[in-house]
């Protein structure tokens, strides 16, 4: 049986929940019939997996980055021969941790099945938000690209700066509530986390939403059910075109070229948070060697490719490439460094 679709929204902390469940659930309908009505979309049953042809997992709702990284997986894949073109499905819930588990206890060992994956997978990973799952639990293939965080709000918005926005979140924070991929200790908690902290604001105060994704997050920034996004800014990409998106801020070293060339960085206006967000895909645990490596040379020959890069460019995102045992090495690194920046917020491990 198709698992898309398997988990709902949690409840705004005031009123308007009921409106606001109105208004995902029609939006899931549109989502989920348009995406039925497209093969290269469509849901894969689970008993049928192990023979069908290339699947790229989103573990999250379409609309967002894990949607994109495997949508940008599927354009690259395309050009190599070796490759058949690659199926995406959905299975969203507990920000990642579903599909992590879906793979881990049922599907271990489908050859041919990839899983989108991005920093705040392995921020959860380390944070115990996927229960008592270790790195060296799946099989990381890839990672070809890097995003960065981002503030966003609607257009409209009273707030056009970073500092105004972190200086009303600190004066009253009931009265602006952020949506965010995850709870407390997720990357989007961390993002703002970081940034309320430089201005002497304790993070626990904050107000805001758990969301399952970026797709979702703006689509209840639209209907005006928060007032804010800590999010990604490929994200912010995908939306910004409507006009209903400004962004106060992006979490980069520098600024980013392309649409959000004149979006200032964090550091410009007086915060000192950078946030990368590598984005890839890994396997289930007991896939066959042969098959692991058949994809990590895959991946390896797509990311050195030249044209590549242009792909990458288009779709928001940045350079960065690892695959195989390298990336391995690195997500068991980047662990350990995201479980030190959680003692500085005094959050503890929840498994």
């Amino acid at each position: 049986m198709c698992k898309c679709w398997c988990t709902h929204a949690p409840a705004l902390h005031q009123g308007g929940a009921r409106r606001y469940d109105g208004a995902v659930n029609i939006l899931r309908h549109f989502l989920l019939s348009t995406a039925l009505s497209i093969p290269t979309l469509a849901c894969l049953p689970a008993a049928a997996a192990q023979a069908a042809d290339p699947e790229c997992l989103v573990p999250s709702k379409p609309g967002g980055a894990m949607d994109l990284t495997c949508k940008l997986a599927r354009q690259a894949l395309s050009k190599t021969p070796a490759v058949s073109p690659l199926k995406l499905s959905y299975l969203p819930g507990g920000v990642g941790a579903v599909a992590w588990h879906t793979l881990v206890s049922q599907r271990r060992a489908e050859p041919n099945t990839l899983v989108a994956f991005s920093g705040g997978s392995v921020l959860n990973l380390a944070r115990g938000k996927f229960g008592k799952a270790d790195v060296g639990d799946v099989r990381w293939v890839a990672a070809f690209a890097t995003d960065y965080g981002m503030i966003a709000v609607p257009a409209n918005s009273p707030y056009r700066t970073l500092g105004e926005f972190i200086t009303a979140v600190k004066r009253d924070p009931k009265r602006v509530l952020i949506g965010m991929s995850g709870t407390i200790g997720s990357q989007d908690w961390m993002k703002m986390a970081l940034l309320v902290r430089q201005a002497g604001m304790d993070p626990r105060k904050m107000r805001f939403v758990a969301l399952e994704g970026g797709g979702e997050q703006f689509v209840a920034m639209d209907a005006g059910y928060i007032q804010a996004i800590s999010g990604d800014a490929s994200e912010a990409l995908l939306n910004a075109a409507s006009g209903k998106v400004r962004v106060l801020a992006v979490l980069a070293e520098h600024r980013l070229p392309g649409a959000l060339s004149s979006v200032p960085t964090a550091r410009e206006q007086g915060y000192d948070v950078v946030w990368p967000v590598i984005r890839g895909v890994w396997m289930g645990p007991d896939v066959p060697e042969a098959d692991y490596r058949r994809w990590v040379a895959a991946f390896a020959g797509m990311e050195a490719d030249p044209a590549f890069a242009k792909m990458r460019s288009q779709a928001g995102l940045y350079p960065f490439a690892l695959t195989g045992d390298a990336l391995t090495r690195y997500a068991r690194q980047a662990i350990a460094d995201y479980n030190a920046q959680a003692m500085q917020f005094n959050l503890v491990r929840v498994h």
